[in-house]
């Protein structure tokens, strides 16, 4: 926690020299009154290391995607630097959390004893109703999406203990409604297959109600969490090769940007959602 707490801090004040150096304004993000180090902890350490591990893991898809679009040399070290970090803390907490006995295992197959060939179109199109096996790639992916899934329901627990404001309570509620579908469903389905559903290590909330940090960065870290949802359903179905996969990865996909819709205009009502740079309206300059 103190090396992802530093790496954070680094990253906020290289930030602020670039924007300083081009004269660009520094966003507001978020200050003291935004975290009550005075709150009692709202989840037990083993969720704390957790959520290093979950983070991280979604930042380094971020990362990725951000590195891969840079050119100023300035801002490249920047993203560089910042994806091996975000690398190396995964690595890290994934081997602390198999020290500690808490890192969910993925199903299990058996290795393939020869190279096999594709040879019918039902390998994607089940065939009289007979759906071919998951094969490694997609189930991967389903098992990653329980696991993140089981994060946010945990986190949607913990919020919903400690917020007051029944509007964002609806909503984390809804979020937390989503995600156990998900899960349910690709239980399911792993139980279908004659494999073993997912289920996580017991990572408990405690029975605070007082909340550690503000409404405003609750729905930051939601916003962040929708936006990277979005992402890695889309690379999943970008890889599913059954039908079904395929289809209700779409379906999810499109009730995620729903559900996000709603976060949007509840940040834009309150005045949290701070409007990145943009280019110039030239219709406006030429009085169109």
């Amino acid at each position: 926690m103190q090396k992802s707490l530093h790496i954070s801090q680094t990253h906020l004040n290289q930030i602020k020299d670039i924007f300083s150096e081009e004269s660009i304004p520094l966003p507001d993000g978020f200050m003291e009154k935004d975290i009550n180090l005075l709150a009692p902890p709202l989840f037990y350490d083993l969720f704390a290391l957790s959520f290093v591990y979950s983070m991280n893991r979604m930042s380094m898809v971020n990362l990725g995607f951000a590195t891969s679009t840079v050119a100023r040399a300035d801002v490249l070290d920047f993203f560089t630097k910042a994806l091996n970090q975000a690398t190396e803390l995964y690595a890290e907490s994934t081997t602390l959390m198999l020290s500690k006995g808490i890192y969910d295992r993925p199903p299990m197959i058996t290795y393939p004893e020869k190279v096999e060939y594709v040879k019918k179109q039902s390998y994607i199109v089940a065939a009289m109703g007979k759906k071919r096996p998951l094969n490694a790639v997609e189930l991967t992916e389903i098992f990653f999406n329980i696991e993140r899934n089981y994060f946010s329901v945990l986190l949607c627990m913990g919020l919903l203990q400690v917020i007051k404001d029944k509007e964002i309570k609806n909503y984390i509620k809804d979020g937390m409604e989503i995600s156990e579908k998900q899960i349910n469903f690709f239980n399911e389905l792993l139980e279908k297959e004659e494999l073993l559903g997912t289920v996580p290590v017991s990572m408990e909330v405690t029975n605070s109600t007082v909340s550690p940090i503000s409404d405003k960065l609750i729905f930051a870290l939601f916003n962040f969490l929708n936006s990277i949802d979005v992402t890695l359903i889309g690379h999943a179905l970008s890889l599913s090769m059954r039908l079904d996969l395929a289809t209700y990865y779409s379906k999810l996909i499109g009730e995620i940007l729903i559900y996000a819709e709603k976060g949007f205009n509840i940040m834009v009502n309150r005045q949290w959602l701070e409007q990145p740079p943009q280019a110039p309206n030239r219709k406006v300059l030429k009085g169109e």
